[in-house]
């Protein structure tokens, strides 16, 4: 088979950058600072709070509240749902102590490096991410990603958040590739997967935690990145 795939990009957290193991390690800290917190399993805490940052984070991207704003009003939430209200400087305070822990445990998805580091010497890489330029391009400084990458479009900067089709067009464009030569690896099936579809590019999709796929015909999945030339020959598109 000829490859005619010239491109790869890549959703940022939960695809390269394991923003759920940050998740898990501030909910930790949070956590062994409340008492009536150790009640609850972390997998539980886990899942309050990730549906929280998905409803809060929409209204970051439309410019309705800042991080700052977000990450306080989602400690205030995390804790009404446990029966407890915090007052803004003790959510502050709690924030604070969330993002410290979120920051130490900042790390790559396994295998995403050596995947990374396998690709590029034969197609393009790039990035499309929905959150603010100066998070995203720390994560991929703090992670040694930023020089792995060809082209980086983040949803702040160039003002169309996935899966809008104009997003994906800014990152073909600056790729140099069509829509039939690239493909497209994320996490999120909405935005990722139903975005990349829409406008042709071939999807794969990064089910790490044995989610139900909703549609086999649409994309590809892969459950981990390694070993690196296995998947790389799933992105490719070769036997």
């Amino acid at each position: 088979m000829t490859q005619t795939t010239r491109a790869v990009i890549f959703d940022l957290d939960d695809t390269l950058f394991d923003h759920y193991h940050s998740v898990r390690a501030g909910l930790m800290a949070v956590q062994k600072a409340y008492p009536d917190l150790q009640q609850r399993t972390l997998d539980d805490l886990t899942h309050t709070y990730v549906d929280l940052v998905e409803s809060l984070h929409i209204k970051v991207l439309q410019g309705l509240l800042t991080l700052d704003q977000a990450r306080i009003q989602r400690i205030q939430s995390f804790f009404l749902k446990y029966g407890r209200t915090l007052p803004a400087d003790e959510a502050q305070t709690c924030a604070n102590l969330y993002r410290g822990a979120y920051q130490a445990a900042r790390q790559t998805v396994p295998g995403a490096i050596a995947l990374l580091e396998h690709l590029r010497t034969r197609v393009k890489i790039g990035i499309i991410t929905n959150n603010a330029s100066f998070e995203q391009r720390e994560k991929l400084d703090f992670c040694k990603l930023t020089s792995l990458i060809d082209v980086l479009v983040i949803s702040e900067e160039v003002g169309v958040i996935k899966p809008d089709p104009a997003i994906f067009a800014i990152a073909l464009d600056r790729l140099a590739c069509s829509a039939s030569e690239t493909v497209m690896v994320g996490d999120a099936w909405n935005t990722d997967i139903l975005g990349a579809y829409g406008v042709g590019i071939r999807p794969v999709w990064l089910n790490r935690f044995g989610n139900i796929c909703p549609d086999p015909s649409i994309a590809t999945t892969v459950t981990t990145f390694e070993p690196a030339a296995e998947i790389t020959a799933i992105l490719l598109g070769v036997p």
